[in-house]
């Protein structure tokens, strides 16, 4: 779980930041302008910053000299090769363009997340309790042997919780995105990691689409 400040001007898609960043278990401070964001800051600690460019008094660029150790991501829509060169410039960890989907943008902050050393360690529900930075799985409170795959694959779905995934979206994130087999990889590993971890009711299937890892 990560503190998030979500530095977006439009309501619509601040508030649409938010409601999925909560969804898969983050904590977001919303600013609507540049001197919302830079007070946010100063007053608390963020893990990462979703920072749009053009803000009603001042450009995220702006912003971004004034904040400074707090992992940024631009998101905004200007897509221009000077901007994104400017953005990199000053140390963004990412740089995406309006629109985007919202399944790609998670995955984007997870893995900047995990550049910065700022992802999950550990994640718990019910019996079971998953120690990312050891690779250890507990169910019970004893230890559940899982392939590389298998845990690799457990860490997608629940970095992504109560996100649909596609089959080839997994395939891409879990098997790298040049990997050749069939979509039928990831049913088979699904099969497992249900069965090995009693998470029926928790691995949802999407039906002709993929599946989403639900909490409730």
């Amino acid at each position: 779980m990560a503190n998030i400040l979500i530095v977006e001007d439009e309501r619509a898609i601040n508030d649409l930041l938010k409601l999925n960043l909560e969804m898969v278990g983050h904590r977001c401070v919303t600013a609507f302008s540049g001197r919302e964001a830079i007070h946010a800051a100063a007053e608390q600690g963020f893990d990462l910053m979703l920072l749009d460019i053009m803000l009603p008094d001042m450009e995220g660029f702006t912003v971004m000299e004034k904040v400074r150790d707090v992992p940024t991501i631009f998101l905004t829509a200007r897509g221009a090769t000077t901007d994104k060169v400017r953005g990199f410039g000053l140390g963004a960890d990412d740089y995406i363009v309006k629109p985007f989907e919202v399944a790609e943008l998670l995955a984007r902050v997870q893995a900047v997340l995990r550049r910065t050393h700022r992802a999950e360690e550990s994640y718990s529900i019910g019996d079971l309790t998953i120690r990312f930075d050891a690779h250890e799985v507990f169910l019970a409170g004893e230890r559940v042997d899982l392939t590389p795959q298998e845990f690799t694959l457990l860490r997608i779905l629940i970095e992504n919780r109560n996100v649909c995934l596609s089959r080839q979206k997994l395939l891409s994130e879990a098997w790298g995105i040049d990997f050749l087999g069939e979509s039928r990889t990831v049913d088979v590993h699904i099969q497992k990691l249900r069965r090995k971890l009693k998470l029926e009711d928790h691995i949802k299937t999407i039906y002709k689409t993929g599946y989403r890892f639900e909490e409730s």
